[in-house]
């Protein structure tokens, strides 16, 4: 019987009822052993719901439980840094939601605090990273597939007008490049593997809200570029291609695709296109069973923080460029 390491979920936000609890309790070196949430109702309903044999009113109360040994965290994100931190203190393995933190300072705060805790393993929970559709993209990438890499087109957008929702609220960390627009990021660091060298922003921000509701922006590596557009206030829609020079790969759902169904990504060469079907998986699961899989055998997680310090980094390039109407250089991690 394989080893299931018990895992503790620190509030009942909608990420985590819909789809990292279900997607956890179908994996194969996980359970979820505990839940809390500062409503004590809403807590037992979700245990209930999943047959989550514990649940606590209180954050503090699961961390100090001797039946979790991981925690994930979905909260806000101007909580995700503090309770990261809180939960290592109580001993704890940490999963947390993207983005990391409020900013780039705030993940490296983390990163330093967690070298403090050398037997335990934290990372940010960027799942599409981990689906076997965007495996195969990177390897026809690095295979010559398409040629010379050369440049990734990508965007991300729904519209939430909610002015009690998350994404509405300056204070929380709202705004679409903060929700959405650090998977196009996050994705061409991945595929470029490497940092942007520079960067330029153009954002516009909510009237009201004063977040940014629309954000464009251009990366440029050593390589090639990235361009992309996050928007939390335009038609629901979510893209990418990768082009390069003698060919392009695009997904059908680059970064939900639906859990039940098969994936299929495209491969466009001398105009022919061939359609590769990725068998149906949940990328929520496969992301805890590989996190998991790092605290059972003691190695490196998958995507390490400083990876995460990184991409809050060109987030914050994005917002500086766009104030200065200019292109910025960019500063990576070098941890």
């Amino acid at each position: 019987m394989d080893l299931k390491l018990k895992w503790g979920i620190l509030s009942t936000a909608a990420i985590a009822v819909e789809s990292v609890i279900p997607a956890i309790l179908k994996s194969r070196y996980c359970d979820v052993s505990a839940i809390a949430s500062r409503n004590i109702d809403k807590a037992k309903n979700v245990a209930d719901r999943f047959k989550i044999p514990k649940y606590y009113s209180s954050y503090d109360e699961l961390l100090q439980s001797k039946e979790v040994e991981v925690v994930y965290i979905p909260l806000p994100n101007h909580l995700h840094v503090p309770w990261a931190i809180k939960a290592l203190e109580a001993d704890k393995h940490v999963l947390v939601e993207k983005p990391i933190g409020l900013s780039s300072q705030e993940a490296q705060k983390l990163l330093d605090e967690s070298l403090k805790y050398p037997k335990l393993k934290i990372m940010e929970a960027f799942m599409y990273r981990h689906h076997p559709q965007w495996i195969k993209a990177k390897e026809l990438v690095e295979g010559g597939d398409i040629g010379k890499l050369k440049t990734i087109q990508s965007s991300f957008s729904f519209y939430d007008d909610n002015p009690s929702s998350i994404v509405n609220i300056k204070e929380y960390g709202g705004g679409s490049l903060m929700d959405i627009g650090c998977y196009p990021i996050s994705l061409s660091r991945f595929i470029f593997n490497s940092e942007p060298e520079k960067v330029f922003g153009s954002i516009e921000y909510h009237p009201n809200f004063k977040v940014d509701s629309v954000a464009t922006a251009i990366l440029k590596f050593k390589e090639g570029t990235s361009s992309f557009f996050s928007s939390v206030q335009l038609q629901e829609k979510q893209q990418a291609q990768i082009f390069g020079t003698k060919g392009m790969i695009e997904f059908k759902f680059p970064f939900n695709p639906v859990v039940d169904e098969t994936s299929k990504i495209f491969l466009h060469q001398n105009n022919n296109v061939k359609e590769i079907i990725i068998e149906s998986c949940d990328q929520y699961t496969i992301q805890a069973d590989l996190f998991s899989l790092s605290i059972i055998n003691n190695t490196k997680v998958p995507t390490p923080l400083h990876d995460a310090v990184n991409n809050m980094k060109v987030i914050e390039k994005i917002i500086e460029s766009d104030r200065l109407g200019s292109w910025v250089k960019n500063s990576k991690n070098k941890n």
